[in-house]
């Protein structure tokens, strides 16, 4: 099994900064993509950004520019980041951390962390 444990959210005014962690265990080897996702109330989870094995990132158009997403190195490959800058009122949601990949086809999930932007 895998599990995903984050942190680093909470409460910033609009125009601040986050920084979202999120780390691994388990059963992770070889090829896997690490992503953030959010969702709020009454709407689906959306991919904010993601990041392969192999360095390829993507990025919904809401938040390019201002979120980066960034890898653990060598030695700490389960761990992934969300630097989260110029926040918006409407990034306001939960945020959960997913990985997915390897050769035992993991699609695993964090069990969120709330990010409010006041205005």
């Amino acid at each position: 099994q895998v599990q995903l444990v984050e942190s680093g959210g909470g409460l910033v005014q609009s125009g601040g900064s986050l920084r979202l962690s999120c780390v691994a265990s388990g059963m992770i080897t070889g090829f896997f993509t690490m992503g953030w996702y959010r969702q709020v109330p009454g709407k689906q989870r959306e991919l904010i950004a993601s990041k392969n094995s192999i360095g390829t990132t993507n990025y919904a158009d809401s938040v390019k520019g201002r979120f980066t997403i960034a890898r653990g190195n060598a030695n700490a490959k389960n761990m992934v980041y969300l630097q989260m800058d110029s926040l918006k009122p409407e990034d306001t949601a939960v945020y959960y951390c997913n990985v997915r990949g390897g050769p035992y086809n993991v699609n695993a999930w964090g069990q969120g962390t709330q990010v409010t932007v006041s205005s």
